[in-house]
Protein backbone atom coordinates (compact mmCIF):
# COMPACT_ATOMS: atom_id res chain seq x y z
CA UNK A 1 0.00 0.00 0.00
CA UNK A 2 1.47 3.39 -1.03
CA UNK A 3 0.20 6.86 -0.26
CA UNK A 4 1.36 10.10 -1.81
CA UNK A 5 1.99 12.80 0.81
CA UNK A 6 -0.04 15.98 0.64
CA UNK A 7 -3.03 14.52 -1.22
CA UNK A 8 -6.44 14.66 0.40
CA UNK A 9 -9.76 13.06 -0.40
CA UNK A 10 -7.89 10.05 -1.74
CA UNK A 11 -8.34 6.38 -0.96
CA UNK A 12 -5.24 4.11 -1.01
CA UNK A 13 -5.69 1.01 -3.14
CA UNK A 14 -3.57 -2.15 -2.89
CA UNK A 15 -1.23 -2.55 -5.84
CA UNK A 16 1.93 -4.23 -7.04
CA UNK A 17 4.57 -2.55 -9.17
CA UNK A 18 6.59 0.61 -9.38
CA UNK A 19 6.31 2.91 -12.39
CA UNK A 20 3.71 5.58 -11.70
CA UNK A 21 1.50 7.05 -14.39
CA UNK A 22 -1.56 9.24 -14.79
CA UNK A 23 -4.45 7.51 -16.60
CA UNK A 24 -8.17 8.11 -16.92
CA UNK A 25 -10.92 6.12 -15.29
CA UNK A 26 -14.17 5.16 -17.05
CA UNK A 27 -15.58 8.65 -16.47
CA UNK A 28 -12.53 10.41 -17.84
CA UNK A 29 -11.14 11.57 -14.50
CA UNK A 30 -7.38 11.48 -13.99
CA UNK A 31 -6.12 9.02 -11.37
CA UNK A 32 -2.64 8.12 -10.18
CA UNK A 33 -1.67 4.59 -11.19
CA UNK A 34 1.16 2.13 -10.99
CA UNK A 35 1.91 -0.66 -13.43
CA UNK A 36 0.82 -4.12 -12.28
CA UNK A 37 3.36 -6.06 -14.29
CA UNK A 38 4.98 -5.88 -17.67
CA UNK A 39 3.44 -9.14 -18.84
CA UNK A 40 -0.17 -7.94 -18.87
CA UNK A 41 0.51 -4.20 -19.25
CA UNK A 42 -2.37 -3.54 -16.85
CA UNK A 43 -2.37 -0.47 -14.67
CA UNK A 44 -3.68 -0.59 -11.15
CA UNK A 45 -4.81 2.54 -9.27
CA UNK A 46 -2.29 3.74 -6.71
CA UNK A 47 -4.64 6.43 -5.44
CA UNK A 48 -8.10 7.32 -6.65
CA UNK A 49 -10.53 9.94 -5.47
CA UNK A 50 -13.20 8.80 -3.05
CA UNK A 51 -15.65 10.75 -5.22
CA UNK A 52 -14.98 8.49 -8.18
CA UNK A 53 -15.49 5.39 -6.06
CA UNK A 54 -18.86 6.61 -4.83
CA UNK A 55 -20.14 7.63 -8.27
CA UNK A 56 -18.51 5.19 -10.69
CA UNK A 57 -19.47 1.50 -10.27
CA UNK A 58 -16.58 0.41 -12.47
CA UNK A 59 -13.98 2.18 -10.34
CA UNK A 60 -15.49 0.78 -7.14
CA UNK A 61 -15.78 -2.74 -8.56
CA UNK A 62 -12.13 -2.58 -9.61
CA UNK A 63 -11.08 -1.43 -6.16
CA UNK A 64 -13.03 -4.24 -4.51
CA UNK A 65 -11.61 -6.88 -6.85
CA UNK A 66 -8.10 -5.72 -5.93
CA UNK A 67 -8.86 -6.60 -2.31
CA UNK A 68 -7.79 -10.25 -2.16
CA UNK A 69 -10.69 -11.38 0.00
CA UNK A 70 -10.63 -15.12 -0.61
CA UNK A 71 -13.00 -16.58 1.96
CA UNK A 72 -12.71 -16.15 4.91
CA UNK A 73 -10.14 -13.32 4.59
CA UNK A 74 -11.53 -9.78 4.67
CA UNK A 75 -8.73 -8.58 2.41
CA UNK A 76 -9.52 -4.90 2.93
CA UNK A 77 -12.86 -5.02 1.07
CA UNK A 78 -15.06 -4.25 4.08
CA UNK A 79 -12.66 -1.54 5.21
CA UNK A 80 -12.87 0.07 1.79
CA UNK A 81 -16.67 0.07 1.84
CA UNK A 82 -16.76 1.46 5.36
CA UNK A 83 -14.37 4.27 4.37
CA UNK A 84 -16.84 5.32 1.66
CA UNK A 85 -20.11 4.87 3.56
CA UNK A 86 -19.28 6.60 6.84
CA UNK A 87 -18.52 10.02 5.25
CA UNK A 88 -21.89 9.73 3.45
CA UNK A 89 -23.73 9.43 6.75
CA UNK A 90 -23.98 5.68 7.20
CA UNK A 91 -23.59 4.31 10.70
CA UNK A 92 -21.24 1.35 10.30
CA UNK A 93 -20.75 -1.66 12.54
CA UNK A 94 -17.95 -4.16 12.03
CA UNK A 95 -19.17 -7.49 13.33
CA UNK A 96 -16.57 -10.25 13.71
CA UNK A 97 -18.01 -13.62 14.69
CA UNK A 98 -16.47 -16.93 15.70
CA UNK A 99 -17.55 -20.52 16.26
CA UNK A 100 -15.63 -23.65 17.23
CA UNK A 101 -14.20 -25.49 14.27
CA UNK A 102 -14.84 -22.63 11.82
CA UNK A 103 -12.74 -19.65 10.72
CA UNK A 104 -13.34 -16.23 12.26
CA UNK A 105 -15.28 -13.96 9.91
CA UNK A 106 -15.55 -10.17 9.69
CA UNK A 107 -18.86 -8.63 8.59
CA UNK A 108 -20.18 -5.12 7.95
CA UNK A 109 -23.60 -3.68 8.73
CA UNK A 110 -24.16 -0.10 7.62
CA UNK A 111 -27.37 1.92 7.95
CA UNK A 112 -28.45 5.33 6.65
CA UNK A 113 -31.37 6.65 8.67
CA UNK A 114 -31.74 6.70 12.41
CA UNK A 115 -33.04 3.62 14.22
CA UNK A 116 -36.80 3.86 14.41
CA UNK A 117 -37.01 6.21 11.42
CA UNK A 118 -40.50 6.45 9.99
CA UNK A 119 -40.86 4.85 6.60
CA UNK A 120 -39.68 1.57 5.14
CA UNK A 121 -36.26 0.06 5.72
CA UNK A 122 -34.68 -1.43 2.61
CA UNK A 123 -31.58 -3.60 2.96
CA UNK A 124 -29.08 -4.51 0.27
CA UNK A 125 -27.24 -7.74 1.11
CA UNK A 126 -24.15 -9.31 -0.36
CA UNK A 127 -20.73 -10.82 0.23
CA UNK A 128 -17.22 -9.60 -0.46
CA UNK A 129 -15.58 -12.99 0.02
CA UNK A 130 -14.71 -14.86 -3.16
CA UNK A 131 -13.69 -18.39 -4.07
CA UNK A 132 -9.99 -19.11 -4.76
CA UNK A 133 -8.81 -18.16 -8.25
CA UNK A 134 -7.36 -21.57 -9.08
CA UNK A 135 -4.39 -21.52 -11.44
CA UNK A 136 -3.63 -17.81 -11.70
CA UNK A 137 -1.44 -18.41 -14.75
CA UNK A 138 -4.50 -19.67 -16.61
CA UNK A 139 -6.19 -16.26 -16.35
CA UNK A 140 -6.13 -13.83 -19.27
CA UNK A 141 -5.50 -11.06 -16.73
CA UNK A 142 -4.39 -11.53 -13.10
CA UNK A 143 -7.48 -12.45 -11.07
CA UNK A 144 -7.05 -9.63 -8.55
CA UNK A 145 -5.95 -6.92 -10.97
CA UNK A 146 -9.41 -5.61 -11.87
CA UNK A 147 -8.37 -4.99 -15.47
CA UNK A 148 -10.79 -3.25 -17.84
CA UNK A 149 -10.22 -4.14 -21.47
CA UNK A 150 -12.50 -3.73 -24.49
CA UNK A 151 -15.52 -2.89 -22.35
CA UNK A 152 -15.08 -5.86 -20.00
CA UNK A 153 -14.08 -5.96 -16.32
CA UNK A 154 -11.95 -9.00 -15.48
CA UNK A 155 -11.31 -10.44 -12.03
CA UNK A 156 -12.36 -12.80 -9.29
CA UNK A 157 -15.59 -11.43 -7.84
CA UNK A 158 -16.49 -9.28 -10.85
CA UNK A 159 -19.82 -11.11 -10.99
CA UNK A 160 -19.98 -13.00 -7.70
CA UNK A 161 -20.49 -10.53 -6.29
CA UNK A 162 -18.29 -7.45 -5.92
CA UNK A 163 -19.73 -5.99 -9.11
CA UNK A 164 -23.24 -5.93 -7.66
CA UNK A 165 -22.01 -4.52 -4.34
CA UNK A 166 -20.37 -1.67 -6.23
CA UNK A 167 -23.61 -1.09 -8.13
CA UNK A 168 -25.95 -0.98 -5.17
CA UNK A 169 -23.51 1.15 -3.19
CA UNK A 170 -23.29 3.72 -6.00
CA UNK A 171 -27.06 3.60 -6.58
CA UNK A 172 -27.83 4.16 -2.90
CA UNK A 173 -25.30 6.98 -2.55
CA UNK A 174 -26.65 8.69 -5.68
CA UNK A 175 -30.21 8.36 -4.39
CA UNK A 176 -29.33 9.79 -0.97
CA UNK A 177 -27.46 12.69 -2.58
CA UNK A 178 -30.39 13.42 -4.89
CA UNK A 179 -32.62 13.81 -1.81
CA UNK A 180 -30.05 15.97 0.01
CA UNK A 181 -29.67 13.26 2.61
CA UNK A 182 -33.36 13.22 3.46
CA UNK A 183 -35.08 9.99 2.53
CA UNK A 184 -38.45 8.69 3.76
CA UNK A 185 -37.06 5.66 5.53
CA UNK A 186 -33.77 3.83 5.88
CA UNK A 187 -31.28 2.09 3.61
CA UNK A 188 -28.82 -0.47 4.94
CA UNK A 189 -26.08 -2.78 3.71
CA UNK A 190 -25.50 -6.25 5.14
CA UNK A 191 -22.14 -7.39 3.81
CA UNK A 192 -20.61 -10.68 4.90
CA UNK A 193 -17.27 -12.38 4.38
CA UNK A 194 -18.63 -15.91 4.81
CA UNK A 195 -21.02 -16.64 1.94
CA UNK A 196 -18.52 -18.77 0.02
CA UNK A 197 -17.40 -20.54 3.22
CA UNK A 198 -19.25 -22.46 5.95
CA UNK A 199 -21.86 -19.64 6.16
CA UNK A 200 -21.89 -19.91 9.95
CA UNK A 201 -20.21 -16.70 11.12
CA UNK A 202 -21.71 -14.46 8.45
CA UNK A 203 -25.21 -13.36 7.48
CA UNK A 204 -27.04 -15.64 9.91
CA UNK A 205 -25.23 -14.15 12.90
CA UNK A 206 -25.52 -10.59 11.59
CA UNK A 207 -29.28 -11.10 11.39
CA UNK A 208 -29.32 -12.31 14.99
CA UNK A 209 -27.30 -9.22 15.98
CA UNK A 210 -29.76 -6.98 14.14
CA UNK A 211 -32.71 -8.55 15.92
CA UNK A 212 -31.02 -8.16 19.31
CA UNK A 213 -30.32 -4.49 18.56
CA UNK A 214 -33.79 -3.54 17.36
CA UNK A 215 -32.88 -3.44 13.66
CA UNK A 216 -35.80 -4.52 11.48
CA UNK A 217 -35.95 -4.78 7.70
CA UNK A 218 -39.05 -4.40 5.58
CA UNK A 219 -37.49 -5.77 2.40
CA UNK A 220 -34.13 -7.01 1.15
CA UNK A 221 -32.39 -7.24 -2.22
CA UNK A 222 -29.50 -9.68 -2.55
CA UNK A 223 -27.11 -8.82 -5.37
CA UNK A 224 -26.33 -12.40 -6.42
CA UNK A 225 -25.86 -12.88 -10.19
CA UNK A 226 -29.44 -13.71 -11.17
CA UNK A 227 -29.46 -13.16 -14.93
CA UNK A 228 -29.23 -16.28 -17.09
CA UNK A 229 -28.82 -15.49 -20.80
CA UNK A 230 -29.01 -11.70 -20.95
CA UNK A 231 -28.90 -9.01 -18.31
CA UNK A 232 -32.22 -8.62 -16.53
CA UNK A 233 -33.92 -11.74 -17.89
CA UNK A 234 -34.51 -13.34 -14.48
CA UNK A 235 -35.48 -12.25 -10.99
CA UNK A 236 -34.93 -14.81 -8.26
CA UNK A 237 -37.79 -15.02 -5.79
CA UNK A 238 -36.82 -18.23 -3.99
CA UNK A 239 -34.46 -21.18 -3.77
CA UNK A 240 -34.72 -24.92 -3.38
CA UNK A 241 -33.54 -26.36 -0.10
CA UNK A 242 -30.05 -27.83 0.15
CA UNK A 243 -29.04 -30.78 2.28
CA UNK A 244 -25.75 -32.66 2.52
CA UNK A 245 -25.41 -36.28 3.58
CA UNK A 246 -22.50 -38.61 4.29
CA UNK A 247 -23.02 -42.37 3.94
CA UNK A 248 -20.43 -44.72 5.43
CA UNK A 249 -20.46 -48.47 4.82
CA UNK A 250 -18.37 -50.49 7.26
CA UNK A 251 -16.41 -53.58 6.36
CA UNK A 252 -13.46 -55.62 7.56
CA UNK A 253 -9.94 -55.07 6.27
CA UNK A 254 -8.12 -58.04 4.80
CA UNK A 255 -5.93 -59.38 2.01
CA UNK A 256 -7.51 -59.12 -1.43
CA UNK A 257 -6.40 -62.69 -2.18
CA UNK A 258 -8.39 -64.01 0.79
CA UNK A 259 -11.79 -62.26 0.53
CA UNK A 260 -13.47 -64.86 2.76
CA UNK A 261 -11.55 -63.54 5.75
CA UNK A 262 -12.52 -59.92 5.02
CA UNK A 263 -15.66 -57.92 4.28
CA UNK A 264 -15.50 -55.54 1.33
CA UNK A 265 -17.64 -52.41 1.87
CA UNK A 266 -17.05 -50.97 -1.63
CA UNK A 267 -19.56 -53.06 -3.63
CA UNK A 268 -22.18 -52.55 -0.93
CA UNK A 269 -21.66 -48.79 -0.97
CA UNK A 270 -21.87 -48.81 -4.77
CA UNK A 271 -25.21 -50.61 -4.71
CA UNK A 272 -26.60 -48.28 -2.04
CA UNK A 273 -25.67 -45.10 -3.89
CA UNK A 274 -26.96 -46.56 -7.16
CA UNK A 275 -30.31 -47.16 -5.48
CA UNK A 276 -30.31 -43.61 -4.12
CA UNK A 277 -29.37 -42.07 -7.46
CA UNK A 278 -31.86 -44.03 -9.55
CA UNK A 279 -34.92 -43.14 -7.45
CA UNK A 280 -36.39 -39.82 -8.77
CA UNK A 281 -37.58 -37.59 -5.97
CA UNK A 282 -40.30 -35.78 -7.97
CA UNK A 283 -41.05 -34.12 -11.31
CA UNK A 284 -41.01 -30.55 -10.06
CA UNK A 285 -43.80 -28.21 -9.01
CA UNK A 286 -45.45 -25.07 -10.34
CA UNK A 287 -42.80 -22.86 -8.77
CA UNK A 288 -39.74 -25.09 -8.48
CA UNK A 289 -37.54 -27.39 -10.55
CA UNK A 290 -37.49 -31.13 -9.80
CA UNK A 291 -35.70 -32.18 -6.65
CA UNK A 292 -32.40 -34.00 -7.15
CA UNK A 293 -29.97 -36.20 -5.25
CA UNK A 294 -26.40 -36.20 -6.51
CA UNK A 295 -23.49 -38.30 -5.28
CA UNK A 296 -20.60 -35.84 -5.20
CA UNK A 297 -17.76 -37.75 -3.48
CA UNK A 298 -16.79 -41.42 -3.17
CA UNK A 299 -13.74 -42.11 -1.02
CA UNK A 300 -11.87 -45.11 0.34
CA UNK A 301 -8.97 -44.58 2.69
CA UNK A 302 -6.81 -47.16 1.01
CA UNK A 303 -4.02 -46.88 -1.56
CA UNK A 304 -2.98 -50.55 -1.69
CA UNK A 305 -4.42 -52.62 -4.53
CA UNK A 306 -4.08 -55.88 -2.59
CA UNK A 307 -5.94 -54.73 0.53
CA UNK A 308 -9.69 -54.81 1.10
CA UNK A 309 -10.55 -51.57 2.96
CA UNK A 310 -12.34 -51.36 6.27
CA UNK A 311 -14.83 -48.72 5.17
CA UNK A 312 -16.07 -46.74 2.16
CA UNK A 313 -17.70 -43.31 2.14
CA UNK A 314 -19.95 -41.29 -0.14
CA UNK A 315 -21.13 -37.72 0.12
CA UNK A 316 -24.53 -36.64 -1.18
CA UNK A 317 -26.11 -33.31 -2.03
CA UNK A 318 -29.88 -33.07 -2.21
CA UNK A 319 -31.71 -30.04 -3.67
CA UNK A 320 -35.40 -30.23 -2.80
CA UNK A 321 -38.48 -28.24 -3.76
CA UNK A 322 -41.65 -27.32 -1.89
CA UNK A 323 -42.96 -30.89 -1.93
CA UNK A 324 -40.37 -31.64 0.71
CA UNK A 325 -39.11 -30.51 4.09
CA UNK A 326 -35.71 -31.35 5.52
CA UNK A 327 -37.11 -34.03 7.91
CA UNK A 328 -39.04 -35.58 5.02
CA UNK A 329 -35.93 -35.69 2.81
CA UNK A 330 -33.84 -37.22 5.58
CA UNK A 331 -36.47 -39.88 6.22
CA UNK A 332 -36.66 -40.71 2.49
CA UNK A 333 -32.90 -41.14 2.11
CA UNK A 334 -32.64 -43.15 5.31
CA UNK A 335 -35.47 -45.48 4.25
CA UNK A 336 -33.71 -46.32 0.96
CA UNK A 337 -30.44 -46.94 2.78
CA UNK A 338 -32.13 -49.17 5.35
CA UNK A 339 -33.91 -51.28 2.74
CA UNK A 340 -30.83 -51.70 0.54
CA UNK A 341 -28.52 -52.42 3.47
CA UNK A 342 -30.90 -55.09 4.73
CA UNK A 343 -30.75 -56.84 1.34
CA UNK A 344 -26.95 -56.69 1.30
CA UNK A 345 -26.28 -57.33 4.97
CA UNK A 346 -24.38 -54.04 5.14
CA UNK A 347 -23.38 -52.17 8.26
CA UNK A 348 -23.76 -48.44 7.64
CA UNK A 349 -23.95 -44.95 9.10
CA UNK A 350 -25.68 -41.84 7.72
CA UNK A 351 -25.36 -38.23 8.85
CA UNK A 352 -26.84 -35.00 7.49
CA UNK A 353 -25.80 -31.36 7.48
CA UNK A 354 -27.10 -28.22 5.81
CA UNK A 355 -28.47 -24.78 6.54
CA UNK A 356 -30.87 -23.92 3.73
CA UNK A 357 -34.55 -24.87 3.54
CA UNK A 358 -36.79 -24.25 0.54
CA UNK A 359 -38.43 -20.82 0.39
CA UNK A 360 -40.30 -18.56 -2.02
CA UNK A 361 -41.18 -14.88 -1.82
CA UNK A 362 -44.76 -14.55 -2.99
CA UNK A 363 -45.71 -12.00 -5.64
CA UNK A 364 -46.39 -8.60 -4.11
CA UNK A 365 -45.03 -5.06 -3.83
CA UNK A 366 -41.35 -6.05 -3.55
CA UNK A 367 -41.40 -8.37 -6.56
CA UNK A 368 -43.57 -6.02 -8.63
CA UNK A 369 -41.39 -2.99 -7.87
CA UNK A 370 -38.19 -4.75 -8.93
CA UNK A 371 -39.82 -6.23 -12.01
CA UNK A 372 -41.02 -2.79 -13.07
CA UNK A 373 -37.67 -1.15 -12.33
CA UNK A 374 -35.81 -3.78 -14.37
CA UNK A 375 -38.18 -3.46 -17.31
CA UNK A 376 -37.85 0.33 -17.30
CA UNK A 377 -34.10 -0.03 -17.90
CA UNK A 378 -33.76 -3.23 -19.95
CA UNK A 379 -37.09 -3.38 -21.77
CA UNK A 380 -37.48 -6.95 -20.50
CA UNK A 381 -39.97 -8.29 -17.99
CA UNK A 382 -37.81 -10.65 -15.92
CA UNK A 383 -38.91 -14.23 -15.44
CA UNK A 384 -39.63 -15.24 -11.86
CA UNK A 385 -37.05 -17.91 -10.98
CA UNK A 386 -36.31 -20.23 -8.08
CA UNK A 387 -33.48 -22.11 -9.83
CA UNK A 388 -29.79 -22.32 -9.07
CA UNK A 389 -27.93 -23.07 -5.89
CA UNK A 390 -28.21 -21.48 -2.49
CA UNK A 391 -27.52 -17.94 -1.30
CA UNK A 392 -27.73 -15.99 1.94
CA UNK A 393 -31.35 -15.25 1.04
CA UNK A 394 -32.02 -18.59 2.74
CA UNK A 395 -31.35 -16.85 6.07
CA UNK A 396 -32.93 -13.49 5.26
CA UNK A 397 -36.38 -14.76 4.25
CA UNK A 398 -37.14 -15.51 7.90
CA UNK A 399 -36.87 -11.77 8.67
CA UNK A 400 -38.46 -10.07 5.67
CA UNK A 401 -39.40 -10.59 2.01
CA UNK A 402 -36.24 -11.05 -0.07
CA UNK A 403 -35.43 -11.17 -3.77
CA UNK A 404 -32.21 -11.52 -5.78
CA UNK A 405 -31.26 -9.39 -8.77
CA UNK A 406 -27.79 -8.98 -10.22
CA UNK A 407 -25.46 -9.57 -13.15
CA UNK A 408 -25.13 -12.45 -15.60
CA UNK A 409 -24.02 -15.64 -13.85
CA UNK A 410 -22.20 -17.02 -16.89
CA UNK A 411 -18.62 -17.04 -15.53
CA UNK A 412 -19.04 -17.25 -11.76
CA UNK A 413 -16.35 -19.36 -10.02
CA UNK A 414 -14.56 -19.84 -13.34
CA UNK A 415 -11.12 -18.89 -14.55
CA UNK A 416 -11.47 -15.52 -16.32
CA UNK A 417 -14.54 -14.41 -14.39
CA UNK A 418 -15.69 -11.17 -16.03
CA UNK A 419 -18.63 -8.88 -16.72
CA UNK A 420 -19.51 -6.27 -19.31
CA UNK A 421 -19.03 -2.67 -18.22
CA UNK A 422 -22.38 -1.73 -19.76
CA UNK A 423 -24.11 -4.25 -17.45
CA UNK A 424 -22.57 -2.62 -14.38
CA UNK A 425 -23.98 0.74 -15.40
CA UNK A 426 -27.37 -0.79 -16.22
CA UNK A 427 -27.47 -2.55 -12.85
CA UNK A 428 -26.86 0.80 -11.12
CA UNK A 429 -29.75 2.21 -13.13
CA UNK A 430 -32.05 -0.69 -12.17
CA UNK A 431 -31.23 -0.32 -8.49
CA UNK A 432 -31.71 3.44 -8.80
CA UNK A 433 -35.11 3.01 -10.47
CA UNK A 434 -36.08 0.57 -7.73
CA UNK A 435 -35.11 3.05 -4.99
CA UNK A 436 -37.14 5.81 -6.61
CA UNK A 437 -40.19 3.59 -6.83
CA UNK A 438 -39.77 1.93 -3.44
CA UNK A 439 -39.44 5.19 -1.53
CA UNK A 440 -41.70 7.12 -3.88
Amino acid sequence: MRERPGQTGMVPIPWAGNDAAIVQNSQGANIMCASYNDACHARIPLMTTSASLTTDPVALAQALIRCRSVTPDEGGALTLLQSLLEPAGFQCHRLPFSAPGTPDVDNLYARFGALGTNGPHLCFAGHTDVVPPGDEKAWTHPPFAGVVENGVLWGRGAIDMKGAIACFAVAALRFIASRNGKIPGAISFLITGDEEGPSINGTAKVLDWMKDNGERMDACIVGEPSSLDTFGDELKIGRRGSLNGELIVLGKQGHAAYPRTAENPVPKLARMIDRLSSAPLDKGTENFEPSSLEVTVISVNNAATNVIPSEARAKLNIRYNDLWTRPKVEAHVRAICEATAAELGARWQLTFSGTGDVFRTKPGPLVDTMSGAAKSITGLTPRMSTGGGTSDARFIHFYCPVIEFGLLNRTIHQVDEHCDIVDLHRLVDVYGAFLERYFG
